[in-house]
This record gives structure tokens, C-alpha cells and sequence, in this order.
């Protein structure tokens, strides 16, 4: 029963995306590794950009360009 949890900034990933994420990561699975799709759970967990951070900065910051 294989588990995977994406993480992504919470930027407005559309449904779309998500499904696409949710069914590729499932076929991974399936193709690498022989896993059942019905049995294989896909989380996928948004963040925002204040709660992750890169090299000692926030991701909002680097976006708006703080050094």
C-alpha cells in the first residue's frame, strides 16, 4: 500500500493539476515498481510560501526579491 505525500507552495494550483499530479505519481508507481492504482494513495499538501523556506529565506521573499 504505497504512500506519497507532495508538497507545493500554495499558489493556486488549479484541480487540473492536481489530478494530473495524482494520476502520474499512481502510474509511476504501477510502471516502476508493479504497484495495485487501487491501493496506492497520493496526498498532496499546499504551503504557504511564508512556511517554506530555501538558503535561510522565506520562498515569499526570494519571490519579491529580499537579499
Amino acid at each position: 500500500m504505497p504512500f506519497v505525500n507532495i508538497r507545493i507552495t500554495k499558489e493556486g494550483a488549479t484541480a487540473e493539476q492536481k489530478q494530473k499530479l495524482i494520476k502520474g505519481a499512481t502510474q509511476l508507481l504501477v510502471d516502476v515498481l508493479g504497484k495495485n492504482p487501487g491501493t496506492t494513495f497520493i496526498i498532496i499538501d499546499e504551503v504557504d510560501t511564508d512556511n517554506w523556506g530555501v538558503g535561510g529565506q522565506t520562498v515569499t521573499e526570494i519571490r519579491r526579491g529580499d537579499s
